[in-house]
C-alpha cells in the first residue's frame, strides 16, 4: 500500500510540474470544508448524498420554516400595529408547523431524548443567532 501512495504522490507532483492543475475552477482559493462533526459517523455518507441531492429530512425543513415564521411574527409585532389578520394567519401557520414537528419527533422517539434536546437547542441558537 505504501508503494501505491508513493506512486500516486509522484504522479501528482509530475502533473503539478507540467502545469496540469493550472486554470482549474477554484484554483488558488481555499477549500470549503463541511463540518460534519455533529452528524453520527455511520450517517455521514447518507447525509452527504441527501444534501447534494437537495433533500432534507422533514423535521429540518419544518424547523427552518418555524424560524422563518417566528421572524415574520416578530417583524409584524415590531411594526407597532395591533395584531393584524396577517399576524394571526402567521401564528396559526406556526402552530400547525410546530405540532407537525412535535409529532415527527415523537414518532422518531426524540421528544424524550436529553442528548437530542441539547443538540436541538444548540442548533436553534446557531440558526437564530440567540444565546439562551
Amino acid at each position: 500500500m505504501a508503494f501505491l501512495s508513493w506512486l500516486a504522490e509522484q504522479k501528482i507532483q509530475e502533473a503539478m510540474r507540467n502545469g496540469e492543475f493550472q486554470g482549474l475552477p477554484g484554483h488558488g482559493k481555499p477549500l470549503v470544508l463541511e463540518d460534519l462533526s455533529g452528524v453520527p459517523e455511520e450517517l455521514r455518507i447518507s447525509y452527504k448524498i441527501m444534501k447534494n441531492a437537495g433533500l432534507l429530512p422533514e423535521e429540518v425543513t419544518l424547523r427552518a420554516e418555524c424560524v422563518t415564521l417566528e421572524e415574520l411574527l416578530v417583524t409584524c409585532q415590531n411594526s407597532g400595529n395591533a395584531v393584524t389578520i396577517e399576524g394571526k394567519a402567521l401564528e396559526t401557520k406556526l402552530s400547525l408547523k410546530k405540532l407537525r414537528l412535535q409529532e415527527l419527533l415523537r414518532q422518531r422517539g426524540f421528544e424524550s431524548n436529553a442528548a437530542f434536546s441539547q443538540y436541538s437547542d444548540k442548533i436553534r441558537e446557531r440558526v437564530t443567532g440567540e444565546d439562551n
